[in-house]
């Protein structure tokens, strides 16, 4: 998939309020929604249904449900960062991602974030460490 469509596609969530579960431009999302939403408008209806699951990230029963679901419906990416990449991020030193974004660049990324809603922010040291995986949209 284009980087370019991909990152068109998550700036259109830029400003959205945090929702949990919720996927909605403009209206709300999570972390996963604004990746949801960004599906959606690349591709059509969700490949799945989503299951509920909770706003923290201590969800034991969860555990692992964001790598798998990647490494189902995305693309795994070694390169380098770049535009169009999906990232999952580990949170609160748990072994499993928690957090998910777009990058705009190797520097930058969209992300929903409690309190602040969709944000452009720096990938800056402290989230590139954090980082547990790179994805890319398929072509389709």
């Amino acid at each position: 998939m284009s980087p370019d469509r991909v990152v068109a596609a998550a700036r259109a969530f830029l400003g959205t309020p945090y929702r949990h579960q919720a996927s909605l431009a403009g209206a709300g999302c999570d972390c996963l929604g604004l990746l949801r939403g960004v599906w959606r408008a690349l591709y059509g209806p969700e490949p799945e249904a989503m299951p509920p699951y909770r706003p923290d990230m201590r969800d034991p029963l969860n555990a692992g449900a964001l790598r798998r679901a990647a490494e189902t419906w995305l693309v795994a990416e070694t390169g380098p960062l770049a535009a169009g990449q999906v990232v999952l991020f580990r949170l609160g030193g748990l072994a499993e991602p928690k957090h998910c974004a777009i990058l705009v660049s190797a520097e930058r990324f969209i992300h929903a974030q409690e309190r602040l809603g969709v944000v452009e922010a720096n990938l800056s040291e402290a989230w590139a460490r954090r980082i547990a995986g790179r994805f890319v949209f398929a072509e389709r």
